[in-house]
């Protein structure tokens, strides 16, 4: 059985894999299905509403103003019925199915941007990592208004995913409406294939080291676990793991993190109305870091299994949270075949961290709240003369004394959650000493 997590939005399909989407997912076969749901039908039929839709069917058929076979009536009404139980249940075709197999694997085509629809637009739920449409400045939060000249508002999440698409190198200008801005922009992207390196690792400085998770793809786990084994050989005092913007993906590569950083108790659990969909992640004895003062960076764009590795984290006290509220997906999809070609993506469970939270529509908030900002240096400040600025001082003596920290000073500029991150580590290993 395989598990997927991910995080979407109002009337999201999984056309939007193409754009970087990705989701909860368990495979299984329709016979199994079945019989779970047997005692739970309905003992009598709805004859009411089914005459209903044979009418509305008969009507279409002969009134329409062009003709309608009866198979595209039925997949159509197939849809309608999935997509109104909630936003991340649907109904698969060959090519949606495929992309999400693609896209676990790392290697897909588009803009690379998480999307769904809200309130008749294509909202960017994030931008992932290194990609197109993160280079090109498409920022989470931005409401996409325009594809080229066509307005997106009335469109499908299928049809602005479609004409997303389009062969490497060909571009597509997104007109984005953008909070703080007084008028919408206008964003060139240049389409491409996206190859998305989900773990990546650097030391902040002599003493810190860094770990980037930007999604949870097959191999995230054993991924992260090479990034450690390299970063602990330079014996680091702390580490930063930073979530932000990570919409999910593997559940599996989600509990192989959290058990990383953990050497005992629950990871999480599901819970739903089938056997199957009970299942229960914990942590094994042996475990890399288990003693590591870890901070871990979370924001609206950090969702289900970013949630369930900062959740764990959180409730084992294992690790300070910082930033802002995650996204809250904290539901469990699964992909039940129909045909050889066709498959229905089920919303069949909730996720639950370890102390039994639900965060669905909730979130994980960070024990620190730290929003996003630009340290600026004031330019007005007093200059204060130091000895090293008398003639004749004496030197040091201590060439480790002259060592410049720039690893750490330079962030202030770039990543002030980070930058923040990097002192409370600080303040972590001096009050351990």
């Amino acid at each position: 059985m395989k598990s997927f997590t991910g995080l979407g939005r109002v009337q999201q399909t999984m056309l939007a894999i193409a754009l970087g989407a990705s989701f909860t997912v368990s495979v299984h076969a329709t016979p199994e299905l079945q019989a779970e749901e047997a005692p739970l039908q309905e003992k009598t039929l709805p004859l009411d509403e089914l005459r209903l839709f044979t009418e509305v069917f008969q009507r279409i058929k002969t009134a329409y103003v062009e003709p309608v076979d009866d198979a595209t009536l039925l997949e159509d009404a197939l849809r309608g019925m999935i997509a109104g139980l909630d936003p991340h249940s649907a109904y698969l075709e060959p090519d949606e199915f495929e992309n999400l197999q693609a896209h676990t694997s790392g290697e897909f085509g588009g803009l690379g941007i998480e999307v769904g629809v809200e309130d008749g637009f294509v909202r960017v739920i994030t931008p992932i990592d290194d990609t197109p449409a993160q280079r090109a400045g498409v920022r989470a939060g931005d409401l996409i208004t325009k594809l080229d000249d066509r307005p997106v508002q009335g469109m499908s999440l299928n049809e602005a995913v479609d004409l997303m698409r389009g062969k490497p190198g060909s571009k597509i200008v997104l007109t984005i409406v953008r909070q703080g801005e007084e008028k919408p922009l206008e964003i060139e992207v240049v389409r491409d294939i996206i190859h998305v390196a989900s773990v990546r690792s650097r030391m902040l400085d002599e003493q810190f080291a860094y770990l980037r998770v930007s999604q949870f793809q097959v191999d995230s786990g054993s991924e992260v676990k090479k990034h450690l084994q390299r970063l602990l050989e330079k014996n680091p005092q702390g580490l930063v793991l930073d979530l932000r913007n990570n919409p999910g993906g593997v559940l599996q590569a989600a509990v192989d993190i959290s058990d990383a950083f953990l050497n005992e108790g629950l990871i999480v659990y599901t819970k739903g109305r089938l056997a199957e969909s009970e299942q229960r992640f914990s942590a094994n004895p042996e475990t890399l870091v288990p003693e590591l003062p870890l901070v871990v960076l979370i924001n609206g764009g950090s969702a289900s299994a970013s949630e369930i590795v900062a959740g764990a984290l959180q409730d084992h006290k294992r690790a300070v949270i910082m930033g802002l509220d995650s996204f809250g997906k904290g539901s469990v999809q699964t992909v039940l075949p129909l045909t050889k070609e066709r498959a229905l993506k089920l919303t069949t469970a909730r996720y639950y961290t370890p102390n039994g939270r639900s965060i669905q529509a909730q979130g994980i908030k960070p024990d620190i709240e730290v929003n996003q900002a630009e340290l600026t240096l004031l330019q007005d400040q007093p200059a204060f003369i130091k000895e090293r600025d008398l003639s004749g001082h004496l030197e040091n003596g201590d060439e480790e004394a002259a060592l410049n920290d720039s690893g750490s000073s330079n962030l202030a500029s770039r990543d002030y959650q980070l930058y923040e991150a990097l002192n409370l580590l600080k303040a972590l290993v001096i009050v351990k000493r």
